[in-house]
């Protein structure tokens, strides 16, 4: 009775070190996945500012070969609108 007794301290000593183990990890494992999300809330935030300049990269492109076809329209006008009438 006294060994099964002892066995059953011994058991419940190792089971409250467990325990104790387990809450350790478990605060540990919080705090990096709090780490974690904070990384990828800077990462997305990052990846919307490239997004938006690139967005405006293109719209700038878009009205410099817009600007280009206008000035290039005006060096060489259409020969049926620039003749006169005889």
């Amino acid at each position: 009775m006294l060994k099964q007794l002892f066995d059953y301290v011994q058991s419940l000593f190792f089971l409250a070190k467990d325990v104790q183990q387990n809450r350790d990890d478990i605060e540990r494992l919080q705090s990096r996945v709090e780490d974690l999300t904070e990384k990828i809330c800077l990462l997305a935030n990052e990846v919307q500012l490239i997004s938006e300049r690139e967005q405006h990269e293109r719209e700038k492109f878009i009205l410099r070969v817009e600007n280009a076809l206008l000035r290039s329209e005006r060096a060489f006008p259409l020969s049926r609108e620039t003749k006169k009438p005889k």
